[in-house]
């Protein structure tokens, strides 16, 4: 039993140590795009754009590497995707115009979109049936510790040194999780599935759609599409909302610092809960406080309020995330989790792709922060509500 919890410790902490950096990157991109804005004199819809192009990337990611999973395994996806951010993000460093940069936003988001979903999957048919949804949630706690390093690097080295610096920070370590990922052994659900007859890609896309999923791919589509629009939307636009609010640059960062604090403490009670309640009571309690807060942010005018709406708004967001991402695998069979899982990733990332563009757009018309909150706010309501009349509860039970 001893061993067994090793490997256990141990799987989590090399698929979290790649979630981490991953976590960095994204955390800083938000950082980034305000910083780029005062060098590069950006205007809010070339701003909104270098998040929406990072969300493309992660949407054919999701599609591309998902359907390679169920082809030639988790683990060489696991590898490839995360050399493929690593090398993208330390180049973008070097760029000195919008466009190279974009280029290469869009490749970092491929192997951040391919990474994401395969690395749930991989560790959902690795850990025992009465630990899953637990082990999946502290799995994505380590992206609360990566955007903590990255308002830490956004806070101190932005301001000094440069944004450059700071991308450079990010990819050098994931090079360290790579040599990690090499060790690791693949699925044993995965291995046990390879000797039997495989499907090909055309046949899981369409398995994924027959009857017996076609409920739970619906579901999931919905509620993938909300929570990417609306967390998007709003964290990647956090700093900038602050400086709107008339906070200085440096601020900013320390005030959207403090807010990410919260994150851990959304992870933590969402792994407790999630075993004892089941996974569709964390995502639809999380997912309303999550909507609550975001309604209280885009009315917030004290500065009292909007930290204590934005640390909530982060406590419940990511502690929903971590409930998303135990549940999407357990939907369908190991034939066709990887494609199902990188499907629902995919289509929920052209919500992350709107929702940034959204912000910009409503920036520039002049509209007020209260109805862009408003609009987020209602798009999680309807991922709730797709979870209450679609969701099936997976709590504890075995993965076909």
């Amino acid at each position: 039993m001893k061993t067994k919890q090793l490997s256990e410790r141990q799987l989590l902490g090399i698929a979290g140590l790649g979630w981490l950096f991953d976590a960095m990157d994204v955390g800083i991109l938000s950082f980034i795009i305000a910083a780029l804005h005062a060098e590069w004199g950006l205007s809010p819809t070339e701003m909104s754009w270098i998040g929406s192009v990072n969300s493309i990337g992660m949407a054919v990611g999701a599609l591309v590497f998902g359907l390679l999973a169920d082809r030639i395994g988790r683990k060489t996806v696991f590898i490839v995707t995360l050399v493929l951010f690593s090398v993208a993000s330390g180049l973008s460093a070097l760029t000195t115009t919008l466009a190279a940069f974009l280029v290469f936003r869009f490749l970092i988001g491929m192997g951040l979109g391919g990474e994401l979903p395969v690395a749930s999957t991989l560790v959902s048919e690795t850990v025992a049936p009465e630990k899953r949804g637990k082990v999946v949630v502290l799995l994505e706690s380590f992206w609360a510790f990566g955007w903590l390093l990255a308002a830490l690097i956004s806070y101190f080295v932005i301001p000094a040194y440069g944004w450059q610096l700071a991308l450079i920070l990010t990819a050098i370590p994931a090079f360290y999780a790579i040599y990690l990922r090499i060790k690791l052994p693949d699925s044993p659900q995965f291995v046990k599935a390879t000797k039997e007859k495989k499907m090909s890609i055309a046949d899981n896309v369409k398995s994924v759609w027959s009857k017996p999923y076609r409920q739970s791919t619906i579901m999931l589509w919905v509620l993938w599409f909300c929570v990417v629009f609306s967390y998007y939307g709003m964290f990647l636009w956090l700093p900038s909302v602050m400086v709107i609010k008339g906070f200085s640059l440096i601020k900013s960062f320390e005030y959207v610092l403090i807010m990410t604090l919260a994150q851990l403490p959304g992870y933590y009670t969402a792994a407790w809960f999630i075993e004892r309640m089941g996974r569709k009571f964390v995502l639809v309690t999380y997912l309303l406080g999550t909507a609550a807060s975001a309604y209280i942010f885009g009315n917030a005018e004290s500065l009292w309020l909007l930290l204590t709406a934005g640390m909530l708004l982060s406590f419940f967001n990511l502690g929903a995330w971590g409930a998303l991402y135990a549940y999407t695998p357990e939907q369908y069979p190991t034939s066709i989790r990887g494609t199902g899982a990188g499907m629902a990733a995919s289509f929920g990332r052209i919500g992350g792709i709107l929702g940034p563009l959204l912000v910009g757009y409503m920036s520039t018309q002049g509209t007020s922060l209260t109805v862009t909150f408003s609009i987020f706010c209602a798009a999680i309501l309807i991922g709730v509500i797709s979870v209450v009349f679609l969701g099936k509860e997976t709590k504890q039970k075995q993965l076909a």
